[in-house]
This record gives C-alpha cells, structure tokens and sequence, in this order.
C-alpha cells in the first residue's frame, strides 16, 4: 500500500485515526519505539537520552528542571540520574553547595555515548519527516508549536 493510500486510510472521517490527538498520539508512541530501538545498542531509554541531550544544552540543570524537558516525574528522573550516575555518564555532587540542588553534569564518557545517540536519533527523524518537503516540515512545527500554546497558556475562565 502506498503512502498516499493509506494517508487516505486515515482520513475516513469516522475512524479514530481521524481524530488529530489520536493521530498524535499514535505518533508519539511509534517515535518513542522507535527511539528506543535504536538506542537500545547504546543500552540507553529514550527519557535517558533527552536527559544526557538537555544535560549538553543546559549543564548543571536541576532535576526539576530535568524532569519536565524529559516529561517525567522528579521521583523518576532521580532514578534515571542515578543510573546514568551508576554508569559513569554524568556527575553530581554527593551534597548541595547551596539549598538542595544537585548540578548534574556531563562526563566524558556521557558526551561519547550522546553523540553517537544524537546520530540514532536524528536518523529516526529524518526518516520520521521523509515523505514531507522543507515548506510543510515548516508548516508542520509551526501548527504544532501553536496548538502546545494553545492547550498551555492559562485559561482566564
């Protein structure tokens, strides 16, 4: 079945697949496995990626803040930090300098292993956005990115 078939598969207007959360839905799940497939050589989850990723973007985050980009719980990001701890891929001190805050940094053994997941990764995306052109990868982010506003921006009601 080609691309443009089953697209038109999804567009009956009473199926399920129909409905644009649903689709999203059934995309975020069909990236996370795949995600996690790729990355399972590297003996890495997907949320343990994000963290190493937001980690090379924002060294010395908190978990807190940790846990939120990788859409977890601060109870599940303590555990994922310690196992990535326990495998010598980040670092935190053992006590606070000030207030309860751990800053969790990369090690070099971290930054090895997320470049080689970064190119796992990217090869997934790339084959996630194939069958669209530059223009509607475009439109595509943009609509996205309003529709998360959308359902985050506080409710005045």
């Amino acid at each position: 079945m080609s691309q443009e078939e089953n697209v038109e598969d999804f567009a009956g207007e009473d199926s399920l697949e129909s409905l644009l959360g649903y689709q999203l839905k059934h995309l975020q799940s069909t990236l996370r496995s795949k995600m996690d497939e790729t990355l399972r050589p590297l003996e890495l989850t997907t949320p343990q990626y994000n963290c190493l990723e937001q980690l090379r973007r924002r060294p010395g985050a908190s978990n807190s803040e940790l846990a939120r980009g990788a859409f977890v719980t601060r109870q599940t990001m303590n555990t994922l930090l310690r196992g990535l701890q326990e495998r010598g891929l980040i670092e935190r001190p053992s006590t606070a300098e000030s207030g309860r805050i751990l800053p969790t940094r990369l090690t070099s053994a971290g930054f090895e292993v997320l470049d080689q997941a970064v190119s796992r990764v990217e090869a997934v995306s790339a084959r996630m956005v194939s069958p669209l052109d530059d223009e509607t990868r475009t439109m595509v982010t943009e609509a996205l990115g309003r529709c998360i506003a959308a359902l985050e921006e506080a409710e005045d009601d």
